[in-house]
């Protein structure tokens, strides 16, 4: 069965994040990602420490083949139909499996799933082996010596030496069969990167996406291979069944001294968040809205401060600066972005019948949209310096 993940993702995961990819003057997107509900925003890179393998190289017609699926990769100035033609599969098959029309224009390295096998790869379409990647963990050698020994005919077996070959056989490609990601609307490749924990420029250069990261609903993605870990050196190689070496531990040469058991610490109450926001007249900002905390920040976890007020409130700009984004969510809630310099940024999502446009001075205190009803009545509010999101509360107080 092919290896293809479909994963539903959070309502509010936002589709729109090219919209703002230059807002800190950095060459990579913002992503405004809302997992887990309201206020979970992230544009942390994924999986920074973990190392890919390079994607394998396609034959002359551009297929790569796995024992599972095939994949063409696109050539400059391709289109679905071009690459149907030069594989001999039905363009409109094609088109509807990869969800874009066949005279779209592709990016140059662009994947194309395949919806059905085409001709293995050999030498005479420019592969270096006949038929698809074999897993990386299969012994050619030791299968072959196997199969000998097998043989009825093995028993007083002669053997003699043979002349040197001319030139050394094709090995077959090997490596692991990645994972196929079939796009769902509202995913990001930031957030496919993270659901697999691998960089999200290495998952771009696997798939051929352009400098936006950008992917559309319906695509698949192939997840790059995590790089084979380095041998151990020899020194640290024990013989079969001896096991492994353990470290000697620091206590081993100099015990720790011996200490009376320390007392046991009482948890501190927990935080009470439903105080009445205020800010200090001396603060850097004010807050968007007057209202109860609902939730605090937590890095990794809540971004910034969701900020409970009266139905219809007016949301305020922080600080005077520039409406730099206006993007929605997936559901169509509008989300602002205002910038106060080139590396601070505030962010207002959860709001309605905004009243600023793209480019919009605001100043301090100015009303640029309304909290939502009923239960939606409070503000999700971020500070955040380049990518990264900070704690809201040192510049409100």
């Amino acid at each position: 069965m092919t290896p293809m993940i479909s994963r539903t993702r959070a309502r509010l995961s936002l589709t729109t994040a090219t919209a703002i990819v230059m807002l800190a003057g950095c060459s990579d997107p913002l992503d405004f990602d809302l997992r887990g509900g309201l206020g979970q925003f992230s544009t942390a890179s994924a999986a920074t420490g973990v190392v890919t393998a390079d994607r394998p190289r396609p034959d002359d017609r551009g297929v790569i083949s796995y024992p599972n699926y095939q994949v063409a990769v696109a050539e400059r100035g391709d289109t679905i139909q071009s690459v149907a033609t030069r594989l001999g599969v039905s363009a409109p098959e094609l088109a509807r499996f990869n969800g874009i029309e066949a005279d779209v224009p592709l990016r140059q390295g662009e994947v194309i799933a395949l919806p059905s096998r085409v001709a293995e790869p050999s030498p005479a379409t420019g592969a270096i082996a006949t038929g698809p990647i074999q897993p990386s963990n299969v012994d050619i050698g030791t299968l072959a010596g196997d199969a000998i020994n097998r043989s009825p005919q093995s028993e007083g077996v002669r053997t003699a030496a043979l002349p040197p070959a001319t030139a050394a056989a094709p090995q077959p490609q090997t490596g692991d069969e990645p994972t196929r990601h079939k796009v769902e609307r509202g995913e990001t490749a930031y957030t496919i990167a993270r659901l697999y924990d691998v960089p999200v420029k290495s998952l771009a250069e696997w798939n051929g996406l352009g400098p936006d990261f950008a992917i559309r609903e319906g695509q698949f993605l192939l997840i790059p291979v995590a790089k084979q870990a380095a041998p151990a050196p020899a020194d640290a190689v024990t013989r079969p069944g001896a096991g492994s070496p353990t470290p000697t531990p620091p206590s081993a040469e100099k015990p720790l001294p011996e200490t009376d058991p320390a007392p046991a610490v009482e948890a501190p109450p927990p935080v009470d968040v439903g105080e009445q926001t205020q800010t200090a007249s001396d603060a850097r900002m004010v807050f968007p809205v007057s209202g109860s905390i609902i939730r605090e920040y937590a890095k990794g976890k809540n971004e910034g401060i969701n900020i409970k007020a009266e139905d219809g409130a007016p949301v305020k700009a922080a600080d005077a600066g520039t409406v730099a984004a206006i993007t929605k969510s997936a559901d169509g809630i509008p989300i602002i972005v205002v910038r106060h310099d080139p590396e601070l940024l505030t962010v207002y999502a959860n709001v309605t019948d905004v009243s600023v446009e793209k480019g919009t001075q605001v100043t301090r205190g100015q009303p640029m949209a309304k909290l939502r009803s009923g239960n939606d009545a409070y503000v999700h509010f971020e500070v955040r310096k380049g990518f990264d999101s900070v704690d809201p509360m040192p510049y409100l107080q």
